[in-house]
């Protein structure tokens, strides 16, 4: 019943709240209502058909003081009873700019995202600008888990310094986060960040994170973006992770890998509306041999009625785990208010099996094909219907389809 609350409350309430009398007047109020309805069979036979109502509300200069409220959320529904699905509240603040000289604060559930870590957070996040130069934040509250429960004891906390210098050329971030586990110190981590831009050719970033508890350095990202050629442009990153468990956690006890990968992207903007890629990876790993993945493509912005895309794979595996595939998908704008597509995705991994341990290796070919179609239309501006099927198979198992409808409506 609760999903039909909140269809009725996205569709028809909405648009009540905004025309109310004297209110529309002290705030700029925003909403869009997205009603979504999927169906999918597994390859166990079994239909499942969720059903889901999203809300998102913007409500600007509240009071006619300042003060906005912001919220994000879906109710959920599985009328068959098949999945496991739930409703969410992904955010929902009030947050007022400038409410002391240089002080932003921003109160209930919000996505807190440093260097150092990230979390759904139930609390208070403090900003203040020293200057128009270097800024801090300052973030404490409850720490959101959705499939765990919720604790009062799950606490979040951290501290951001960030300073953008030499003319917004180059930009400077340290940040602090520390999380408690049922009242139990979890994670305590450090994280740095830099960007240096270089008159729009040379592009340098970094990002640093490091487990206090742990005492070790757990990512690490390097890049940097170079505009060669007028059509051409390089990228070349190297990236180091090493997963961090809580300390509460049963995983914290066992070892754990590292994983580096080593990248270089070419793009060649061959004119305004088409541009190709080119990208290596060297994927490096302790236990099992390294793996080569090259990628290829092409795409065609949406500059007009047509756009597209067509990428290809290949990943070589010294351990017999090959992977080549194929990607592509065509949109057209058919007539002024409606947008068609079709897609495919096909993927084969080659595997070398040993059985018990033998000297002969059996090869195995596993085979994965994703196709669809799509298409939007627009009835207004502020009203569109989008659908999407698929038809989904794999060696492993028999064929299944999949299907969305989505229904979105925006209140202005």
């Amino acid at each position: 019943m609760r999903i039909w609350q909140g269809i009725f409350l996205g569709v028809v309430l909405v648009p009540l709240i905004l025309g109310g009398p004297g209110y529309a007047d002290a705030a700029t109020v925003t909403a869009r209502s997205s009603t979504v309805l999927e169906w999918y069979d597994d390859p166990e036979g079994d239909k499942t058909l969720p059903l889901y109502q999203y809300l998102q509300l913007s409500a600007n200069n509240l009071w006619d003081s300042g003060y906005s409220f912001k919220a994000y959320g879906r109710l959920a529904h599985d009328t068959k009873n098949e999945a496991e699905i739930e409703s969410r509240l992904y955010y929902a603040y009030l947050e007022k700019k400038d409410f002391l000289n240089g002080l932003d604060f921003r109160l209930g559930r919000q996505f807190i995202s440093t260097t150092a870590g990230a979390s759904m957070m139930d609390g208070l996040s403090l900003d203040y600008a020293f200057n128009k130069e270097v800024k801090s934040r300052l973030f404490v509250g409850g720490d959101v888990r959705f499939y765990d429960g919720y604790n009062l004891n799950d606490v979040i906390s951290g501290l951001e310094l960030s300073a953008s210098l030499l003319d917004d050329r180059l930009d400077l971030g340290f940040s602090y986060l520390q999380k408690w586990d049922a009242g139990q110190p979890a994670q305590e981590l450090l994280g740095f960040d830099f960007s240096y831009d270089w008159q729009g050719l040379y592009w340098l970033y970094n990002e640093l994170q490091w487990d206090i508890i742990s005492e070790r350095l757990s990512y690490a990202l390097v890049g940097g973006k170079f505009r060669l050629a007028e059509p051409l442009t390089l990228r070349a990153e190297y990236l180091y992770s090493l997963p961090v468990f809580s300390s509460t956690s049963i995983y914290s006890v066992f070892a754990v890998e590292e994983y580096e990968e080593v990248m270089a992207e070419l793009v060649w903007k061959i004119s305004r509306q088409i541009q190709a890629f080119s990208r290596y990876s060297l994927e490096i790993y302790e236990e099992f041999d390294n793996a080569h993945v090259i990628q290829v493509g092409v795409e065609k912005l949406r500059t007009g009625s047509f756009s597209g895309y067509l990428s290809g794979i290949y990943r070589n595996d010294e351990d017999g785990q090959d992977l080549y595939g194929v990607k592509a998908y065509a949109d057209y704008q058919l007539m002024a208010k409606l947008r068609t597509g079709v897609g495919a995705n096909v993927d084969v991994l080659e595997r070398d099996i040993a059985y018990f341990n033998s000297e002969g290796n059996e090869q195995n070919e596993t085979t994965s094909t994703r196709i669809w179609v799509d298409a939007r239309y627009a009835f207004t501006k502020q009203v569109s219907l989008r659908g999407k099927y698929e038809y989904i198979e794999s060696d492993l198992w028999d064929y299944y389809h999949r299907g969305t409808i989505r229904l979105n409506i925006i209140f202005r």
